[in-house]
């Protein structure tokens, strides 16, 4: 593996060591073109400073294209707090200590930077990083931020999905159709349980046990994770593992239709050639999970959060799919190429556009 991405287009990578921690906080920028880099905080132990800063940069990249393939007035960025072992905060006041080194970082960027959670850090985490940065985005709402995103996330991809088997398999809706989601996290399980409201057959999986309470309320059939990408359906939603289709597991997908919540599906892009050989439609996941950062937009607008408008952007997820769509079928490309292209030269006209315009 390259330790860095092989182009280094980045506008702004800050590697510090907090001051108060002794631990790395870094943000890659990688690019502002269209607005200020908006990507969540990681905490996560890495095998080393190289492995965090690439995961920063190659996260920052995959989220300018996101926002720019929903038409978002922003860019790309991520943060990271690296921790050198899972016990590395158990001492108390360690946590509130990196969180305020990591809020130093984002506030030496002035604003080129926003950040928001992700893996391992809270929204109480959030509110820590706020007292040191009014860069801080994905707030409770109580403090006039948008809250937690992964309902919003479940309705984008679920929206999606409808655009895709109405595609594929000429279905007015998802009533009847057999779909296996795969992961029932926050945004996972909000999909199973949309899903069996419409009349899906459901079946889930999770390598929680305990999920499989989820199963028995949504009255779904549950499987073995293992298992879940082989399950005869016509809808599979990955919604947990990075990389879950690959050349070498792509052979047991029976679904004609992919569609999930899951980041970087793909264990390669190269992988998207092989689904649309074998005639199965895949839905860019950074296209399909967009709904997050939809949602956090809306936040962002000078009249402030309104959940109406955050509701009216995110149901236009469909409409960025169906242009995903025409546009991949226009040059007989797969839909990763054609929502990369829409994305690239949305980055190249520069110039910040509302979600609503296309």
């Amino acid at each position: 593996m390259e330790p860095y991405p092989a182009t280094l287009e980045h506008e702004d990578l800050l590697v510090r060591r907090g001051r108060r921690s002794g631990l790395p906080t870094m943000v890659a920028v990688h690019s502002t073109a269209r607005g200020p880099g908006l990507g969540g905080c990681r905490m996560w132990v890495y095998d080393g400073t190289e492995a965090a800063v690439a995961d920063a940069m190659r996260l920052a990249r995959a989220m300018t294209f996101k926002a720019a393939a929903a038409g978002l007035p922003m860019g790309g960025g991520k943060g990271v707090i690296m921790l050198p072992s899972a016990d590395a905060l158990s001492r108390r006041g360690a946590r509130t200590a990196v969180l305020r080194d990591f809020a130093e970082t984002v506030d030496a960027l002035g604003g080129a930077y926003l950040t928001a959670e992700d893996v391992g850090v809270t929204t109480r985490d959030m509110e820590v990083v706020a007292t040191g940065t009014p860069y801080v985005t994905g707030r409770p709402r109580r403090h006039g931020g948008s809250g937690d995103p992964s309902p919003w996330t479940a309705i984008g991809v679920e929206i999606a999905m409808r655009v895709a088997v109405q595609q594929r398999l000429g279905a007015a809706d998802l009533a009847g159709l057999r779909i296996v989601v795969s992961g029932l996290g926050h945004v996972g399980a909000r999909l199973a349980a949309a899903c069996a409201e419409a009349g899906a057959q459901l079946v889930v999986a999770d390598i929680d046990p305990r999920k499989r309470e989820v199963a028995d309320r949504l009255g779904a059939r549950w499987v073995d994770p293992d298992a879940a990408l082989a399950v005869s359906a016509d809808v599979f939603a990955p919604c947990a593992l990075n990389g879950v289709l690959s050349h070498a597991t792509i052979g047991r997908l029976s679904a004609p239709v992919v569609v999930g919540a899951a980041n970087n599906q793909l264990a390669t892009d190269d992988v998207a050639e092989e689904l649309a050989a074998r005639e199965v439609l895949w839905i860019p996941d950074f296209v399909a999970n967009a709904a997050g950062i939809i949602n956090i937009a809306v936040e962002l607008r000078p009249e402030g959060y309104d959940v109406r408008q955050a509701r009216a952007d995110v149901l236009r997820i469909g409409d960025t799919v169906r242009l995903v769509l025409a546009e991949a079928a226009a040059a007989s490309i797969t839909p990763l190429e054609a929502a990369m292209r829409i994305a690239r030269r949305r980055v190249a006209e520069g110039a910040a556009v509302t979600p609503s315009a296309r």
